[in-house]
């Protein structure tokens, strides 16, 4: 879109997915050193992140599902996590080709160590944000993040015409 064409809503909207990709550079980055003790990235971390939010026993497509990343980016990485020791493949019971990834008692170790110092920066760094501000922002990812899927859906039903 040219800015002849900008609205003040299109302008703030675009300058709000730009600050978007920098602020998730920045979040990888952050993440990346947060963990880095732990022998994790922040790939990792959220991956075991994910696990432990299910209670242990998910497959790879419902994290990437869960996380909005491709099965094959989280399947390397999940074998990343399994060739270290994090986690282990399991049969599935509904599934015979969709393994279940379990946390190992590293796994949940080094979430749990990795989780506390997470918490403690939180904690020294949450008093600029208001709730109000926290859940409007949430809100304002989670219509973006429609629109963006609703757009994906729609190409993709159009590509398979």
């Amino acid at each position: 879109m040219t800015e002849g064409h900008q609205t003040p809503k299109t302008s703030a909207i675009t300058d709000m997915i730009f600050e978007s990709f920098r602020l998730h550079g920045q979040l990888i980055a952050f993440g990346d050193q947060m963990v880095k003790e732990f022998g994790l990235t922040s790939a990792r971390w959220q991956i075991l992140g994910s696990i432990s939010i299910a209670n242990n026993s998910v497959t790879v497509p419902k994290i990437a599902r869960n996380l909005g990343l491709s099965r094959q980016a989280v399947q390397r990485v999940t074998n990343d996590l399994e060739r270290d020791g994090f986690v282990i493949f399991a049969d599935n019971p509904d599934h015979k080709r969709a393994k279940l990834v379990v946390l190992t008692d590293m796994g949940h170790t080094v979430y749990r160590e990795a989780d506390r110092k997470y918490l403690a920066w939180l904690k020294s760094n949450i008093e600029p944000f208001k709730l109000s501000s926290v859940q409007t922002a949430i809100d304002v990812m989670q219509t973006l993040g429609g629109c963006c899927t609703t757009y994906l859906d729609k190409t993709e039903v159009d590509v398979d015409k």
